[in-house]
C-alpha cells in the first residue's frame, strides 16, 4: 500500500526517507526479455550456461539499465502524491551501478526526498533512489531521479 503525501508537505521532507518498497525478484526470464527488447543480449546477461563457466559471478546478471528501469515500478508501489494529475520522468542525475544483480536475486527500492522545486503547473521532485540487493553489503544501483509532478 503506497504512502500518500500531499504536494504541499513535500518541501518539508527534504533529506528524509519517504518509503521502502517490497522485495522484487529479478528472474532470468525478465533479464532475457529485457535483453531482447533492448538488443543487449550479451552472454553475461542472457546465456546462463556460458555465464556459469566464464562469468566471475558464475551466473547471469541483470542489465544495469534493467535495474534502473525498475525504479518507477518500485516508486509506484510505495508513494502516492495527493493532488497530482500526472507524474512524468524528467531525468536522472548521478546514476551508479554499484553491485551486480545475479539472476534470481531480490531487490527493493529505498526512496528519500532530495529536493523540491516549484513550477507554475506543479513540482520537480528529486528523489534519492537506492536499489538494494537482498543479502548484499552495497546497493545494486543508486540514482537521483527527477520526477515532474503536474497538478
Amino acid at each position: 500500500m503506497p504512502t500518500t503525501f500531499s504536494l504541499a508537505s513535500l518541501s518539508a521532507l527534504a533529506g528524509q526517507e519517504l518509503a521502502v518498497s517490497d522485495w522484487f525478484t529479478i528472474d532470468q526470464a525478465r533479464i532475457t526479455s529485457f535483453g531482447e527488447i533492448t538488443g543487449d543480449t550479451q552472454w553475461i546477461h542472457c546465456d546462463p550456461e556460458r555465464a556459469a563457466v566464464e562469468s566471475p559471478f558464475k551466473t547471469t546478471i541483470a542489465h544495469g539499465f534493467l535495474t534502473l528501469s525498475l525504479i518507477p515500478h518500485l516508486v509506484e508501489q510505495t508513494l502516492h502524491f495527493e493532488g497530482a494529475r500526472l507524474a512524468l520522468n524528467y531525468g536522472l542525475n548521478r546514476v551508479r551501478f554499484v553491485t551486480p544483480v545475479p539472476a534470481g536475486s531480490r531487490v527493493r527500492g529505498r526512496f528519500a526526498m532530495a529536493q523540491v522545486k516549484s513550477l507554475d503547473n506543479g513540482l520537480d521532485l528529486t528523489l534519492n533512489c537506492t536499489v538494494e540487493l537482498d543479502g548484499a553489503d552495497k546497493p545494486a544501483c543508486v540514482a537521483e531521479w527527477i520526477l515532474r509532478v503536474l497538478v
